[in-house]
């Protein structure tokens, strides 16, 4: 993997910081936010110096139920070919749910929802990873999620959900200790047991990132300082594994440059903390080894081989050999004992249940890379549909709770994702808190509660308006006039024209329709 080194979430808001910066190897950029005919001037001076531009895509669902869009998947190639990228990342997430598949309203959640930990799940992410690697240009590396809620009757822990993720599909891993901490405050999981089962060779980079603490529940908000804990954890990553790059993430309440700075300093010690405590480890392996090797050639082989191979030729090279490994392979523990093909991939018998009646060579190769039979495959996505879209349905529909979920958490989820829905909206379409004012907020969250977005947030913001200029709302008629012009400009099939005498003839038309 390459070495990427250190480096920050790129955004408008701090781009002239990031030039500035010094130590800054590479770049992150939200794939969405940009346009590739139309390159930022910023990034654009960015690659001149030579600093590695990665897109970061946040749309693409690969943890859905439905396969990915081509169109989705075109754009971010499309994306990492204007930004000459050396790989790609998305998240392990789901991010819409309903549709033709489960034959139910089509539902957007603006935010990365977690995708339950079964097999189903697992089966269905691998073969969209794989779709999403064969369409793209270059490698691809998958996150994993921050989530406030649990699926109930998950089957594996997160390490060994991304483990056998990787393991199938050669995927990357972009690790984020952010995330870790956050599924340690609200889900009760072990970072350190998650970074124990991980396959560290698959990580292609690291993720930090700040939050803060509300009731109980840890809110990663990609707006406040890198704490202590996930500090730690990254320094616990770093004593397992040199990881190929680290990046600060900071998405808003954007700091002044020296204490984004400072950040990254704290990060540079952890990781420099971390590298001595693997050092440590390493040396005290070898002496351990050492003395073994050397007592056992003290003892000679008919004492010293446990086995009763006696003075069978290569045995003690072998059982160097076999030692090293074990030696490399550290305390970590794998999810499952498995057979495994040469290649590394799952053998059939690896405990994903029948599938169905193939013999001969088709059904060798599919057990062998332990690719779900067709009509497994099908049900599987419409069994996850269905689950993901009743829960969808609770956190932006107000239907009821789907069984076995924690109601109070769900709660929070959902105020979460339409306070998050109420902030993207007024950063896309910037007018409508100017027009709208004090009263911005309280009346979107109200819309939002019975209105869930089936599409984008420029779309959410047209329909917004649509719902409150048929309701003859704002009361305020200058408000309602400004409301309504604003709509006109953005809601038919191209912007309104800005000529003069185009303005001067709808100015005229609006004088003589309130006579």
């Amino acid at each position: 993997m390459e070495r990427l080194g250190t480096g920050i979430g790129w955004r408008p808001e701090i781009a002239d910081a990031v030039e500035r910066m010094p130590g800054i190897d590479w770049v992150e950029a939200v794939a969405e936010n940009v346009c590739p005919g139309h390159l930022p001037e910023s990034l654009e001076r960015l690659r001149e110096r030579g600093v590695t531009v990665v897109p970061h895509g946040v749309s693409l669902g690969l943890g859905g139920a439905d396969r990915p869009a081509e169109d989705r998947l075109a754009a971010l190639a499309e994306r990492v070919e204007a930004l000459g990228s050396p790989l790609v990342t998305e998240h392990i997430a789901f991010v819409r749910a309903g549709g033709a598949l489960t034959a139910s309203p089509h539902l957007e959640a603006g935010h990365l929802l977690p995708v339950p930990r079964t097999r189903d799940a697992l089966d269905v992410l691998c073969e969209n990873v794989r779709i999403a690697q064969d369409s793209l240009p270059v490698p691809l590396a998958v996150e994993n999620i921050a989530a406030l809620i649990s699926w109930p009757g998950e089957e594996m822990t997160e390490g060994q959900f991304l483990y056998e993720l990787a393991d199938r599909t050669g995927v990357r891993l972009l690790i984020d200790v952010a995330n870790l901490h956050t599924n340690h405050v609200n889900r009760g999981e072990d970072p350190a047991k998650a970074l124990a089962e991980l396959p560290l060779e698959a990580i292609a980079y690291v993720h930090v990132a700040g939050g803060f603490e509300r009731d109980g529940v840890w809110h990663d908000s990609h707006a406040h300082p890198v704490p202590r804990p996930v500090l730690d954890i990254l320094t616990d990553l770093a004593s397992r594994v040199s990881p190929p790059g680290v990046l600060l993430e900071r998405d808003e309440n954007f700091p002044e440059p020296a204490e984004l700075e400072r950040e990254l300093g704290a990060i540079r010690r952890a990781l420099e903390t971390g590298a001595v405590e693997r050092v440590k480890t390493q040396l005290l392996e070898a002496g351990s080894a050492a003395t073994r090797r050397a007592e056992a050639g003290a003892t000679g082989p008919e004492h010293g081989d446990a086995l009763g191979e006696g003075n069978a030729p290569g045995r003690t090279r072998e059982a160097r050999g076999a030692e090293s490994e074990l030696l490399a392979a550290g305390s970590a523990e794998r999810p499952r004992e498995e057979t495994r093909a040469a290649g590394g991939r799952l053998l059939a018998g690896d405990g994903a249940g029948p599938r169905g009646e193939e013999t001969g060579a088709v059904g060798a190769t599919r057990g062998a890379f332990d690719l779900p039979h067709p009509s497994e495959g099908r049900a599987a996505r419409e069994r996850l549909g269905l689950a993901q879209a009743a829960l969808l349905s609770a956190l932006v529909a107000g239907t009821p709770v789907p069984e076995g979920f924690d109601r109070v958490r769900v709660g929070v989820q959902a105020r979460a994702l339409a306070a998050k829905r109420a902030d993207v909206v007024a950063k896309v379409a910037p007018e409508l808190p100017v027009i709208l004012g004090e009263d911005y907020r309280t009346t979107f969250l109200g819309y939002a509660q019975t209105h869930p977005m089936t599409d984008g947030y420029r779309r959410d913001a047209l329909t917004f308006a649509e719902h409150l200029l048929s309701a003859g709302r704002p009361g305020d008629a200058q408000a309602r006039r400004e409301l309504r012009e604003w709509w006109l400009e953005r809601s038919g099939p191209a912007p309104r024209s800005r000529r003069p005498v185009h303005r001067l003839a709808r100015a005229t038309r609006r004088v003589l329709l309130r006579r």
